[in-house]
């Protein structure tokens, strides 16, 4: 498993996302879930305190057990979703309490990466970047994170560290795929590449679109995502991006590989990305994904999809 800098950290090109542990997958899943990403050599586990309300922290840790040390644990704070009226994710009151709870559903004593899971505009950053330099130093937390940040948010928060002498976000995770290209014309990749932040994509498969299960013309899949999400499946899917996905799994087929090949590959292959954290439900999926990020794309690879994509349905 090829390593990537995140901050101070290494991380695995290919990590694992955890939101499915307890909520599409059980106890029992979830540990052959773990069991199969560590043997893969998967070492970087992304969770939140909002997946399945905190179920998918307590059963990582579960899962891990006696094998915690061996793993970098990455968990979230502070999306709007789980915040009450007048709680503020960046409050270093709410940081504290919320990191206490995470820790004690994840079964450890520290986390490996902290990472604010909405930008909070009504906290000073110098208020968040200090709190979380503390807890650093208390050695609760290894490095942090911000989920969601534009351009704009990055370069204030690293404006307001360097005059404080505060460490800024060393990593974002944005929504980034084949499909979806935001951070390419919204300034958050000329801002990483500018100041040394790790970018790590959230829905690099699209929510499974770009697994070659959803074809065009045919049924969606028995209880999967994008079938039994309703209408917020309509936010992935649709007949223009099937029409998409037909042609680069084409693409694919000409190099000898399949659809999530390239979805994967297009992020090992791009410089600025630290890790893909694709979910998965079995250790057939987490074997899958690993293989994946052996086919290196070329320029030249990366230009024919770009060419694809920008195309759009024929």
């Amino acid at each position: 498993m090829e390593h990537r800098s995140l901050g101070v950290l290494e991380v695995g090109v290919v990590g694992l996302g955890c939101n499915n542990f307890g909520g599409r997958i059980d106890a029992d899943q979830t540990q052959a879930v773990v069991d199969a990403a560590i043997a893969a050599g998967i070492d970087y586990f992304d969770t939140a305190e909002s997946y399945g309300s905190g179920t998918s922290e307590e059963l990582l840790g579960r899962a891990l057990g006696a094998r915690r040390s061996e793993v970098l644990i990455a968990t979230k704070w502070g999306h709007t979703a789980s915040l009450t009226d007048g709680e503020r994710g960046g409050d270093p009151v709410q940081i504290r309490r919320r990191l206490e709870a995470s820790l004690t559903r994840l079964d450890t004593d520290y986390v490996d990466h902290f990472q604010l899971h909405r930008p909070d505009p009504d906290t000073p950053i110098a208020d968040t970047l200090g709190c979380l330099a503390e807890l650093r130093n208390e050695g609760k937390i290894r490095e942090i994170g911000i989920t969601a940040a534009t351009a704009q948010q990055l370069r204030e928060a690293f404006d307001v560290g360097a005059e404080l002498g505060l460490r800024s976000w060393p990593s974002v995770q944005n929504h980034y795929s084949v499909l979806t290209r935001d951070p390419e014309h919204d300034g958050v990749f000329d801002a990483c590449a500018e100041l040394g932040i790790a970018f790590v994509p959230y829905f690099p498969l699209e929510s499974g679109l770009l697994t070659g299960k959803y074809r065009a013309g045919s049924e969606r899949p028995e209880g999967a995502r994008l079938t039994v999400w309703g209408d917020r499946a309509a936010n992935f899917i649709d007949d223009d991006k099937l029409a998409v996905v037909e042609r680069l799994i084409e693409f694919a087929a000409d190099h000898g590989r399949t659809l999530l090949d390239l979805a994967i590959s297009w992020h090992t292959s791009h410089p600025l990305v630290a890790t893909v954290i694709a979910g998965a439900t079995t250790a057939g999926q987490i074997d899958a994904n690993v293989a994946a990020a052996g086919w290196h794309l070329t320029d030249a690879d990366r230009a024919d999809v770009d060419a694809i994509v920008a195309t759009g349905p024929e």
